[in-house]
């Protein structure tokens, strides 16, 4: 997979996008239900910029019933691994993405514990 870097920092550049990538690389795999819940935006929103970050080849996405879950895609260039690792240890603990985390955290309804 070729991914160029103007690529990568235009999916990146939208902060929803951002938001979300750094979510599921913290928790290896998301349903969008969950992101949802955490960004606090409706749903059409977190799929259009999950699709946006599909399209560019960063994420996969895998339905199981009704949701869909997705996650970075494995065969990334590992140039792209280390910056969405490092731009992850970076923020998390920053606002809004520490407070992305805690939202996620409080969602009483998960899937795979319960469905949402």
């Amino acid at each position: 997979m070729t991914l160029q870097a103007d690529d990568l920092y235009a999916a990146l550049s939208h902060p929803m996008r951002l938001r979300a990538l750094v979510l599921i690389n913290q928790l290896d795999e998301l349903c969008v239900c969950e992101l949802t819940h955490a960004l606090g935006l409706a749903q059409p929103v977190i799929s259009r910029h999950l699709a946006q970050l599909k399209e560019k080849g960063l994420l996969l996405a895998r339905r199981q019933g009704l949701w869909i879950y997705y996650r970075i895609n494995d065969d990334i260039p590992t140039w792209v691994k280390t910056v969405i690792q490092m731009t992850t240890e970076g923020i998390s603990a920053t606002p809004p993405y520490q407070d992305d985390r805690l939202a996620l955290e409080s969602m009483s309804d998960r899937p795979n514990q319960t469905c949402c």
